[in-house]
């Protein structure tokens, strides 16, 4: 920001030196300056300094179709690109908006951070922000700017993320015995699919060839990866802790808990009834001790 507002008083000083000397050429001489001469200086001024040149077809802007929005994971390189058209004498640089902090100037690097570097090829249009090693802080809004007056801007938001993996069922799941035990897991932001995604069951790891039967898995890789566990007419034996591990994000963990003869919607039931019995209890203490405190109430223990 500092270049742009030391550019602006360069173009400044220039052109009152220039509108000096043009006077002090003028007075040196017997004729008044003709309307001519005077219409050309006027129009030169103008074009420098109150910048007519926004408007003309010389101008430089930047390319709409580069991109605004970025993902990047976390301690993976990530690039910022903006390109720029017609930039002529003018230059390009890269400031973070969370602090207004000036990041690069041209080929140039304008922060003691040393995860930030300007990247550009000679007589390239792209002016680019690379961003070693990327972390959750980095994300938010970039800006591409180049060095006109006032500055023109090309915004980009930098989104960083991390690896995760979700189990669909949340952290707790309630069957009737019997039934199938259904778990998805899902796995996102890795830098490539995972190679393995392995269930444990408790401490062991899930044999699908076990003598238990039953036991099927389903897994898509991509983008985004899933892995469908189904365990077939579960009992008391199948209940416990289940837990997903890529080899590349964290493991997700869910409790599956089978029921013997509540229905899950009964004991969700009962749960809230229990929660709603504390509920009373505690109203009926706190109204116990409030009658308690006051003064005309008495208790009568005996006949």
């Amino acid at each position: 920001m500092g270049l742009t507002a030391s550019g602006t008083k360069t173009i400044l000083l220039v052109s009152v030196l220039h509108g000096c000397l043009f006077l002090i050429a003028g007075s040196g001489t017997e004729d008044p300056l003709d309307s001519s001469t005077m219409d050309i200086s006027s129009r030169r001024f103008r074009a420098e300094f109150l910048q007519e040149w926004q408007g003309s077809a010389d101008a430089p802007y930047f390319d709409a179709s580069t991109p605004r929005n970025i993902t990047g994971l976390v301690g993976h390189p990530v690039r910022l690109l903006c390109r720029v058209k017609n930039l002529q004498n003018r230059t390009v640089s890269w400031v973070r908006h969370r602090d207004i902090h000036l990041l690069t100037v041209g080929r140039y690097t304008y922060t003691s951070d040393q995860r930030f570097e300007a990247q550009h090829k000679p007589r390239s249009e792209e002016w680019a922000l690379r961003i070693r090693s990327p972390q959750r802080r980095d994300s938010g809004q970039y800006e591409c700017q180049i060095s006109t007056t006032p500055p023109i801007g090309h915004a980009v938001y930098l989104n960083i993320v991390e690896p995760e993996t979700t189990i669909s069922s949340g952290p707790e799941l309630f069957i009737q015995a019997g039934s199938t035990i259904n778990l998805t897991c899902t796995v996102r932001h890795t830098p490539e699919p995972p190679s393995s995604i392995t269930w444990t069951h408790g401490a062991q790891v899930i044999n699908f060839d076990s003598a238990r039967g039953g036991i099927s898995l389903v897994t898509e890789k991509g983008l985004k990866s899933t892995s469908r566990l189904l365990v077939q007419r579960a009992r008391g034996a199948d209940a416990g802790l289940y837990t997903c591990g890529p080899n590349n994000a964290p493991p997700s963990s869910t409790r599956v808990h089978v029921l013997s003869g509540e229905h899950p919607a009964a004991m969700q039931q009962g749960c809230a009834k229990s929660s709603l019995d504390r509920i009373t209890s505690i109203a009926c203490c706190l109204l116990s001790l409030y009658l308690l405190r006051k003064p005309s109430f008495n208790l009568h223990f005996g006949t």
